[in-house]
């Protein structure tokens, strides 16, 4: 079933008004007529239900579709902050297809100091917009109930005070020094006492710089194990959300 997201503002009582691109894409792409089931979520955070209906009428602009029911959310508990070094060539881009695949809420991209890829303030621009048009299409591939936003480039800095401002208190960092597992099994048995919201910093090729490392810990990062064998970097974050899956998920 095809899935599409709207603007909180279109969805009424019995029916969402589908508009934009989408219209061209349901009618000259998908060549759907009325009576074809789809279904349709708040792009970002509504009112935590997708709408399953049928197609009723398909106008030069919009496409109006009847809501026949509604289902919770597919979304994990927790929202997952994943803070990702930014790696070289389009790393970035299959981390960000398989991190919405996996549930994350946010990607934050964080350039640090043992990052090889430096971007400019245009560059980066434009690569967010890219970035964000593969965050949307992994989310409809994956029937996810909204579209996790993928910010701006950060400094390191900058990610601790975003952090702080969006008020995140359980802060993981899985790092190659850190010792043993049990720390790790630890905190995924107290994530699943208070799942509200997690940040996972994950470094770039080179690691973390111990600066970084140490800056890290005074904001409150616990660093953790994720077993014997070094991960690269576009590996470890999706073990970590396949990991918060398995603990929270029914």
């Amino acid at each position: 079933m095809y899935h599409f997201f709207v603007d909180q503002d279109a969805i009424h009582s019995d029916y969402i008004t589908i508009s934009g691109d989408d219209v061209n894409h349901i009618k000259n792409v998908l060549r759907m007529k009325p009576g074809e089931t789809l279904v349709v979520s708040p792009r970002n955070e509504g009112d935590d239900k997708d709408y399953y209906g049928s197609i009723r009428s398909i106008e030069e602009e919009e496409v109006i579709v009847s809501i026949d029911w509604t289902e919770e959310t597919r979304e994990l508990p927790c929202k997952v902050y994943l803070f990702q070094g930014l790696p070289k060539s389009d790393k970035l881009e299959w981390i960000i297809q398989k991190a919405v695949e996996l549930g994350v809420y946010e990607i934050i991209p964080v350039s640090m100091r043992r990052s090889i890829v430096k971007l400019d303030e245009k560059k980066a621009k434009g690569k967010v917009l890219r970035w964000q048009g593969i965050s949307e299409s992994a989310a409809k591939q994956s029937k996810r109930s909204i579209i996790p936003q993928v910010k701006e480039v950060m400094t390191f800095r900058e990610s601790l005070a975003y952090l702080k401002d969006q008020g995140i208190t359980t802060l993981w960092m899985p790092y190659e020094n850190a010792r043993g597992m049990e720390a790790t099994r630890e905190a995924f048995e107290g994530l699943k006492k208070n799942p509200s919201k997690v940040a996972i910093m994950i470094g770039p090729e080179g690691g973390f710089d111990p600066e970084e490392v140490e800056a890290a810990l005074k904001e409150g990062f616990l660093t953790l194990s994720l077993g014997k064998r070094i991960l690269r970097t576009e590996t470890a974050g999706m073990m970590m959300l396949s990991l918060i899956t398995y603990e929270l998920e029914d």
